[in-house]
């Protein structure tokens, strides 16, 4: 009774924060609760609300009845398609999770998706396409499908822990008409998007990241070094072994994007040095330097 979570949190969403704080509990042991706890809890919160609210930003003008702004699912890019794969992840873990009621690992599912496939990574890479693509442009309509799915999905998933958070998502999604179910607890669980290639995706885009991980370690590197300031503002030079070459040639052309620099310069060598790089893995036959990107900066997507 005398523990008391962040004042602004808990004024306003003191319900979700105590459901919150039930679901992430271990029942099978003694309970616990302290200030720590509560300030963990309100975290994981604000980054599953912080994450539903970008996704609804970013979906004001997508109006998933008008066929225009829907797409094959199979012929997306790679990185939506990637979305989806770690979507359908998440509502077969969180299901069985319900149905065994492991409520524990439903809330680190949540969060986990939330903090790490959302907002580190895809929505991450995505911005670019989301603010500088023209409205209408199919690829930013594409991903804008995708977005309109995982923030229905998850406000399902999360309606039976976090009741009025789902309501409020549910009750601002675009392009709902009269017809359609008025509240989310009307609902049932989402069901998995079918991939032809999920297995694919999940192999490729597993390595991808670990490659991504170690550039983003370099970048940070440079940027303490004042060498840059944005990753923007950067070249990075990757020299990879010959299996590492021929995985990452196909992506050359989007690397920039994953990586969110300007430019991506790829070499083949036969063997990877620890010596003379910034960073270096011999396990994923890579090793990557960074400079100061080449060109002019262009004033509305900020690349060179």
């Amino acid at each position: 009774g005398n523990v008391v979570a962040p004042q602004d949190v808990i004024k306003q969403y003191g319900a979700e924060i105590l459901r919150l704080w039930v679901a992430a509990q271990d029942y099978q042991d003694d309970l616990r609760i302290s200030q720590q706890i509560l300030k963990q809890l309100v975290e994981q919160y604000r980054k599953i609300r912080n994450t539903c609210r970008y996704l609804l930003s970013n979906i004001y003008d997508y109006n998933f009845n008008d066929p225009s702004h829907q797409f094959e699912i199979n012929e997306l890019p790679e990185l939506d398609r990637w979305a989806l794969m770690r979507l359908n992840k998440l509502i077969v873990n969180v299901r069985k999770g319900y149905k065994e009621f492991d409520f524990r690992q439903i809330v680190h599912e949540l969060d986990y998706f939330c903090s790490v496939d959302m907002s580190a990574t895809y929505l991450d890479i995505l911005k670019d396409r989301l603010y500088t693509f023209r409205q209408d442009s199919p690829l930013r309509r594409g991903s804008q499908m995708v977005l309109y799915k995982v923030v229905t999905g998850l406000a399902q998933l999360m309606a039976p822990i976090l009741s009025f958070t789902a309501e409020d998502v549910w009750n601002v999604l675009p392009g709902k008409t009269k017809e359609d179910v008025n509240s989310v607890h009307l609902e049932i669980f989402p069901e998995v998007t079918v991939l032809k290639d999920q297995e694919f995706l999940e192999s490729q885009w597993k390595k991808l990241l670990e490659i991504r991980v170690l550039i983003l370690g370099a970048l940070e590197q440079q940027r303490r070094d004042k060498v840059i300031g944005s990753s923007l503002e950067a070249r990075v030079i990757l020299q990879t072994t010959p299996d590492c070459y021929r995985f990452l040639v196909d992506y050359e052309q989007d690397l920039p994007t994953f990586f969110i620099v300007s430019q991506v310069i790829l070499r083949e060598i036969e063997k990877i040095s620890m010596q003379g790089h910034l960073v270096a893995d011999i396990s994923l036959g890579v090793s990557v330097d960074v400079i100061k990107a080449v060109g002019e900066k262009c004033e509305r997507c900020w690349n060179y």
